[in-house]
C-alpha cells in the first residue's frame, strides 16, 4: 500500500512537470471572456482591451499558423465593441482546443500562448472601468450633464438642476441614473420627487428597493406606477404599527387597484385607529371589488367615527354597483353632514 501511494505521488509529480498544457491557456481565455462581459469599461478601457486582444490574436496566428483561423478578427475587435471581442475570444479558444496541442511536442508553442493569454488577462483586469472614475465624471461621460446650457443653469448643484430639466422633459432614465449613483439624501429626495411626478414604469425596480426599507415616498410612487407586482410587499406593511406608513400604503394599494388586495385591505377596517379604518375604506373604493360592499356597509352603519363612516359611504359610491348604491342611499338624511354629502352621490333607485 505504501509503494502504491508513493507510485501515485511520483506519477502526479511527473504529470505536473509536463506541459504547460493547452487547457491552461483556454481556461485563462475563458476567464478573460468573463471579465470582458461583466466589466463596464470606459471608452479608454475598451480601447485598451481591444489592443491587447489584437496582440493575442496575432500571437496565436504566428504560433499556430493555419491551426487558428484568426484572419480578419483583429479588424473586428478594433471597433472596441465588447460583444465582438468576446465572440472573437471564444472563437480562438475553440480553435486552440481543436488544435489538440501536445504538452511535450508543442511545449514551446503552448508556453508562448500561455504568456500571451496572461498578458491579455492582465490588460482586461487593469483596463479602466466606470467605477474607477469619480461619480460626476461617470455622469459626465454618460451624457447626464448634456441637458445643461448656459441659459438653463439656474440651480446648484448642477445635478439637481439637471434632474429638474429631465423631469420637465419627461425623461426618467437620467434621473434613475442619478438616483443610483448619488448617496446623499438631498439628491435622493430630489430624484424621488421627479419620479413621483413622472411615475415611469421603468422606475419600478429602483423604487421598490427603496420602498422595501419602509420609506413612504417610494410607496407613494409605487402606487402611482400601478404595477401589481408591488402588492405583496405593500400588504406586508399593513398592521405594522406605523400609522403614517400604513395610510400611505393603503392609498397606494387603492391606486394600484388589484382585486387580490381587497381582502388584506378590508381586514384593516377593524383597525383600532380611525385614520387607518378611513384609509382602508377609501382604498377599497378605489379597488372596486364588490366583495367589499358588506364590510363597508357595516362600517357605515356601526362606526363611531364620522370620518370613517363618510369614507365608507364614498367607497360604496365609487364601487358603483346597484347593490353598493343601495347600501348608501338611506343615509341622505344622516346625522353627519359628510355622510349625507356622499349619500347624495348615489344613483337613484331604478324603477
Amino acid at each position: 500500500e505504501a509503494r502504491e501511494e508513493r507510485l501515485a505521488d511520483l506519477r502526479s509529480d511527473l504529470e505536473g512537470q509536463r506541459g504547460p498544457y493547452a487547457t491552461t491557456v483556454t481556461d485563462d481565455l475563458d476567464g478573460v471572456a468573463s471579465t470582458i462581459e461583466t466589466s463596464e469599461y470606459t471608452v479608454e478601457g475598451r480601447a485598451a482591451v481591444a489592443d491587447a486582444l489584437e496582440d493575442f490574436l496575432q500571437t496565436a496566428s504566428e504560433t499556430l499558423g493555419e491551426a487558428v483561423a484568426v484572419e480578419g478578427r483583429a479588424d473586428e475587435v478594433a471597433g472596441e465593441d465588447t460583444g465582438t471581442m468576446v465572440e472573437a475570444l471564444e472563437a480562438v479558444t475553440a480553435d486552440i482546443e481543436d488544435a489538440s496541442l501536445d504538452p511535450d511536442a508543442d511545449a514551446e508553442g503552448i508556453a508562448t500562448l500561455l504568456e500571451a493569454a496572461e498578458s491579455l488577462a492582465t490588460a482586461a483586469e487593469d483596463a479602466q472601468v466606470f467605477s474607477d472614475l469619480e461619480k460626476r465624471e461617470q455622469l459626465d461621460r454618460q451624457g447626464f450633464y448634456d441637458v445643461l446650457t448656459p441659459k438653463n443653469r439656474t440651480d446648484f448643484p448642477p445635478e439637481w438642476n439637471a434632474i429638474k430639466l429631465y423631469e420637465a422633459r419627461g425623461e426618467p432614465g437620467p434621473i434613475l441614473t442619478a438616483l443610483e449613483m448619488f448617496d446623499s439624501d438631498f439628491m435622493e429626495d430630489n430624484a424621488l420627487d421627479a419620479l413621483e411626478h413622472l411615475a415611469p414604469a421603468e422606475a419600478y425596480e429602483d423604487v421598490m428597493a427603496l420602498a422595501e426599507r419602509r420609506n413612504e415616498q417610494p410607496v407613494r410612487i409605487l402606487g402611482r406606477i400601478g404595477d401589481e407586482r408591488a402588492c405583496d410587499t405593500l400588504e406586508d406593511f399593513l398592521g405594522g404599527g406605523d400609522t403614517a406608513l400604513e395610510k400611505t400604503t393603503l392609498r397606494a394599494l387603492g391606486a394600484i387597484g388589484s382585486e387580490d388586495s381587497a381582502e388584506p385591505v378590508a381586514q384593516r377596517l377593524a383597525a383600532d385607529n380611525p385614520d387607518i379604518r378611513s384609509a382602508a375604506a377609501r382604498s377599497l373604493g378605489l379597488v372596486g371589488d364588490t366583495r367589499a360592499i358588506d364590510p363597508l356597509a357595516d362600517r357605515l352603519a356601526e362606526d363611531d367615527a364620522e370620518a370613517v363612516r363618510a369614507s365608507a359611504a364614498w367607497a360604496l359610491v365609487q364601487i358603483g354597483t346597484e347593490r353598493a348604491h343601495e347600501a348608501v342611499r338611506d343615509y341622505r338624511e344622516d346625522r353627519s353632514v359628510l355622510v349625507q354629502a356622499e349619500a347624495e352621490k348615489a344613483a337613484p333607485a331604478g324603477p
